[in-house]
């Protein structure tokens, strides 16, 4: 990038990269639920499949969410590649579990952008990743109650269980 468009950028360039990166997580986030909801697809577990494909399509949102304030502001969103995405896994359980897994992640990674915008002066991302951080704590909300629920609710079978989770 050339010093003349640095300097019409609104925020910083560091931390421009980072939220590019979180673009990155965020998109590998949404492949992540949409191998989650296929295999819960295949064995009609519809509850946790519609939850995961509303989570799929979340997470892009928040990736096009950030996209779109990199551009807005003057920097360069790079549209990432999504490799290594689990389709595999042994349980409803610990579907749900790698779920919240994934969001601590990302709420961390959150952090630290916020916490870079604001050592940097960059007040306009500080401002826009509060959103995030609500979200954030929402998210980890709801998978930590799922979990509950399987906790529980052990020993019963797994359609019950599904048909006690939440669709969103």
């Amino acid at each position: 990038m050339n010093t003349i468009v640095r300097k019409q950028m609104s925020i910083n360039t560091d931390v421009m990269d980072m939220l590019n990166n979180q673009i990155a997580m965020e998109m590998k986030a949404s492949a992540s639920y949409l191998a989650m909801a296929s295999w819960c697809d295949q064995r009609e577990l519809l509850n946790s499949k519609a939850f995961f494909y509303k989570q799929a399509e979340e997470e892009r949102e928040h990736a096009m969410k950030i996209f779109t304030f990199i551009n807005d502001n003057g920097g360069a969103a790079i549209s990432p590649s999504v490799t290594n995405v689990n389709n595999d896994f042994e349980s409803l359980r610990a579907i749900y579990e790698t779920g919240l897994e994934q969001e601590i992640a990302v709420t961390e990674s959150i952090f630290k952008i916020f916490k870079a915008a604001r050592k940097a002066d960059d007040f306009i991302t500080e401002v826009f990743l509060q959103w995030f951080i609500s979200e954030q704590s929402e998210e980890e909300d709801t998978f930590r109650s799922i979990i509950d629920v399987f906790d529980l609710m052990e020993g019963m079978p797994l359609k019950m269980i599904d048909e006690r989770l939440p669709k969103e």
